[in-house]
């Protein structure tokens, strides 16, 4: 799976995962949103569960696993996460290429606010390329990071961040993320086949996903680029 947020609650339930729980977790930064649904994933909080997070280097020094624990603790936790049932081991990486049970695994260090990685996943022949919270350059111009391009190039399916507007991006052209238009040219620049728009602005409507869904799948089809919105429940074949 990819990071940790509070969807994580509901993810997995009760029944249809095998007990004891195996999992992994690509976790692309410590930020609150990606994280705060870990204590809450249901199928870890049994004895025999086993859970690998593999989560970016901290450029303060600590590993990751010292975040968690400083973080799932008292006060602000009842309980630290060491006393959950489940095993978690935390593995710090960067710009690594690496393997996770049968799944090729890119990861690239990728513009934002913190040390932030994006993932490359290769299976079967097909690609899923994850760029949660991605920083375009601030003056709005098209440019891409030589690690974010080194993970997009070719990719079957692109989950990339599409949180602003451009005239949203004026006001908020610091706040480590990017414009719908800026995926777009990223995915037609990298030859991605499908962009999924992804990280929608909180305060953003239903209707006005679907409106900046249907300027952004007319210029993808001018593109080579089939476009649609992420959202709760999706299920995508790659």
């Amino acid at each position: 799976m990819f990071d940790l947020g509070t969807g994580l609650r509901y993810s997995c339930g009760q029944s249809g995962v095998p007990s004891p729980f195996r999992g992994a977790c690509l976790l692309t930064h410590m930020h609150w949103d990606h994280i705060q649904g870990l204590p809450f994933f249901m199928p870890t909080l049994r004895d025999g569960a086993h859970f690998d997070i593999y989560a970016p280097t901290q450029d303060d020094g600590r590993t990751v696993a010292e975040v968690f624990d400083a973080i799932i603790r008292p006060p602000m936790f009842p309980i630290s996460l060491r006393e959950l049932p489940g095993t978690f081991n935390f593995h710090d990486v960067a710009d690594d290429d690496f393997m996770v049970g049968g799944y090729q695994v890119r990861s690239r260090l990728v513009p934002h606010i913190g040390n932030t990685l994006g993932f490359r996943v290769t299976w079967g022949g097909k690609t899923v390329v994850y760029l949660s919270d991605h920083q375009m350059p601030l003056d709005g111009s098209m440019g891409l990071a030589d690690g974010a391009r080194e993970l997009c190039e070719g990719a079957d399916l692109l989950i990339h961040d599409a949180q602003y507007t451009p005239h949203e991006f004026v006001e908020k052209n610091n706040w480590g993320h990017c414009t719908v238009d800026y995926a777009l040219w990223v995915a037609a620049e990298c030859g991605v086949k499908t962009l999924a728009l992804f990280h929608h602005d909180p305060a953003r409507c239903d209707d006005e996903v679907d409106q900046l869904l249907e300027a952004a799948a007319c210029e993808g089809d001018k593109r080579g680029v089939q476009v649609f919105a992420a959202h709760e429940g999706l299920t995508v074949t790659v």
